[in-house]
């Protein structure tokens, strides 16, 4: 177990559970996970209290921003490797690629950028991450009417936007082995891009519900909170 019980050295400077969240931008079940899985080290008080290293939170602080600076490069990387996709067999021979008119496919192609985009941004902090993923799920809608005005069934909307996601995912990796990030980093990036692109396929799916149903389930929802 990271978490100890014994005397706290005298020489280290110790942070409460509140302080080393609000440095870290994470909430505390985040944290106390982090903790009981040695992702960071603590030290539990004789009142059950969780204190952690400052050296050790702003080590995680310093490569996170490290992480972050690794990924400029991840939008150009995503296109190009959708376009190369594209160009192959598989990718034309897909159902939501053949059943598709050039109109349809050429809003798409964007898809690709946006997603890898909003992506890097996420990664790299630029903005709020609770703004971020809202602007995924607005731009899962946007494309989820796209597709749907265009008659494709859901399942196939879903299939193209696996087919981005998987470019993400393959960039996402490729990126972290160029800039030698450690296997735990890579993982906590491909973790952070999958939260973001699950945001875009819920907000695409949201407008292939009938409204009529959207309706009652809000309804409900409403019901059950009054």
């Amino acid at each position: 177990m990271a978490i100890k019980t014994t005397n706290a050295p005298n020489n280290v400077h110790w942070l409460t559970l509140g302080k080393a969240c609000r440095l870290l931008g994470v909430d505390e079940s985040t944290l106390r996970r982090w903790a009981d899985s040695g992702h960071v080290h603590a030290f539990r008080t004789p009142g059950g209290h969780r204190r952690f290293a400052e050296a050790d939170i702003q080590g995680l602080l310093t490569a996170r921003e490290r992480e972050g600076e690794s990924y400029q490069e991840l939008t150009d990387m995503t296109v190009s490797r959708i376009r190369r996709q594209l160009h192959r067999k598989p990718a034309q021979e897909a159902q939501w690629y053949a059943t598709v008119d050039e109109s349809i496919r050429s809003r798409l192609r964007p898809l690709g950028r946006q997603l890898a985009t909003l992506a890097a941004g996420y990664l790299q902090r630029r903005r709020g991450r609770a703004a971020l993923l809202d602007d995924a799920r607005e731009l899962g809608r946007e494309y989820g009417r796209e597709l749907a005005a265009s008659s494709m069934p859901l399942a196939q909307a879903v299939e193209a936007f696996v087919f981005f996601r998987r470019s993400l995912d393959d960039s996402t990796k490729q990126a972290s082995q160029r800039n030698n990030l450690s296997a735990e980093e890579a993982m906590l990036a491909c973790e952070q891009v999958n939260t973001l692109a699950d945001q875009v396929l819920i907000g695409m799916t949201e407008v292939y519900e009938p409204p009529a149903r959207r309706t009652a389930a809000k309804r409900t929802k409403e019901r059950k909170e009054a």
